[in-house]
C-alpha cells in the first residue's frame, strides 16, 4: 500500500508566512517544502490567504479542484499545483490568477521557484521547468520507467541541479537544460522529499531506508534501516543532525555524517509528516492524534499537544512563538 503525503484542506499564505519557511531541509540555499500533499483527500478545493486580522477574517480565496500542496511564495508571487492538471501563478495580493500552465494529469508536487524558473512534477510522467513570470515552458523531463510519477517528491534546486524523487529513484536533472545528471535506485518509491546539505542528498524511500547520497554524483554514502517498510517523511537537517519520521511510529535524529542514530522518540502511531527544527526544538505530528515538541540534541519531549485526529504530513511552520499545524479533520 503507498499512501501519499498530505494533509491541510485548506493550504495557507498568510502574513506569518506558512509557505515559504524551508520546511523540508537546513538553510542551504536551496527551495524546497512540503507539508500539504495527499491524493486521497480530493475535498481540498480551496487556497485560502490568511492576513493578521484579529478574527482571522481571510483576505482572498482561489478556488481549483484539489489542491494537495503546499505553495511556494517569493517575490509577491504564490505558484500551486492542482488536481486539475494545472499550474497557477496568483498574485499574493489579490489572489488573482496571473498565469497557469496545464500539464497532462494532477499536480501533486510543491512547486519550487528558483533563479526565475518554476519546477514541478505532474503525474503524466514529466517533470517541468516554467517561466516563473510567463508560464512558459522552458523544458520537460519524461520519465522512462512504467511507474510514471506516482512518488509526490517535490524538488529541491541547488547550485544549478534539481533534485527530485521519480518512481524508486533520486535522480538530479540540470537545472537550466533538464538533462539528466544521476539517478540513484532506492527498493521502493521515492515519495520524500529531498533535503541538500553540505554537498549531500538527504531522502526517504518506501524501502523503510533513509538515504545519504554525494550531491555530484549520486554516490550512496550511507542508509539506515528504520523498522518498518516506509519512510514518507521528508527530512529536515539542522546543526549536523537529519530529522525524519517514519511508519514504525519513530521520530529519528541521524548523524548527518555517518547514519548512525542520535536518539529516536517513539510515538503512538505512524509519523508520516516532516519535521521543523527551530530554536532548538524539533516540531512533528503524527497519527497519534498528536503534536510534538521534542529536544533537538536529546529527543526528550518538551510538550505535546493532543489534537481532534490524525496529523498526516502538515508540517509545523514556527512564526512569532506560535506553531501552525493542519489536521485531518479539516482544522488548522
Amino acid at each position: 500500500m503507498t499512501m501519499k503525503k498530505g494533509l491541510i484542506c485548506l493550504s495557507i499564505v498568510a502574513i506569518v508566512v506558512f509557505c515559504t519557511l524551508n520546511v523540508a531541509t537546513a538553510s542551504t540555499g536551496n527551495y524546497s517544502t512540503k507539508f500539504c500533499n495527499s491524493a486521497r483527500h480530493t475535498d481540498a478545493h480551496l487556497l485560502i490567504a490568511l492576513g493578521s486580522t484579529a478574527n482571522g477574517i481571510s483576505n482572498w480565496l482561489f478556488v481549483a479542484k484539489g489542491i494537495l500542496a503546499s505553495p511556494s511564495m517569493p517575490k509577491g508571487t504564490v505558484y500551486i499545483g492542482s488536481l486539475d492538471h494545472n499550474v497557477y501563478a496568483l498574485d499574493a495580493n489579490t489572489g488573482a490568477e496571473v498565469w497557469s500552465y496545464t500539464t497532462g494529469d494532477s499536480v501533486g508536487d510543491v512547486p519550487i521557484v528558483a533563479n526565475g524558473i518554476v519546477y514541478v512534477g505532474s503525474l503524466d510522467h514529466n517533470v517541468y521547468a516554467l517561466d516563473a513570470n510567463t508560464g512558459a515552458k522552458v523544458w520537460s523531463y519524461t520519465t522512462k520507467s512504467t511507474l510514471g510519477r506516482l512518488s509526490y517528491s517535490s524538488p529541491a534546486v541547488v547550485n544549478g541541479v534539481v533534485y527530485i524523487g521519480i518512481d524508486k529513484n533520486i535522480s538530479a536533472l540540470d537545472a537550466a537544460t533538464g538533462a539528466m545528471l544521476w539517478s540513484y535506485t532506492t527498493g521502493n518509491i521515492v515519495e520524500s522529499s529531498p533535503a541538500i546539505a553540505n554537498g549531500t542528498v538527504y531522502v526517504g524511500s518506501l524501502d523503510d531506508n533513509v538515504y545519504a547520497l554525494n550531491a555530484s554524483t549520486g554516490a550512496r554514502l550511507w542508509n539506515y534501516t528504520t523498522g518498518y517498510w516506509i519512510v514518507s517523511s521528508s527530512p529536515t537537517v539542522a546543526n549536523g543532525i537529519v530529522y525524519i519520521g517514519g511508519w514504525d511510529h519513530n521520530v529519528y535524529a541521524l548523524d548527518a555524517r555517518t547514519g548512525a542514530k542520535v536518539w529516536n522518540y517513539t510515538t503512538g502511531n505512524i509519523v508520516d509528516s516532516s519535521p521543523t527544527v527551530a530554536n532548538g526544538i524539533v516540531y512533528i505530528g503524527g497519527w497519534d492524534h498528536n503534536v510534538y515538541a521534542l529536544d533537538a540534541k536529546t529527543g526528550a519531549k518538551v510538550w505535546n499537544y493532543t489534537t481532534g485526529s490524525i496529523v498526516w504530513s502538515s508540517a509545523a511552520v514556527i512564526a512569532n512563538g506560535i506553531v501552525y499545524v493542519g489536521r485531518l479533520d479539516h482544522n488548522v
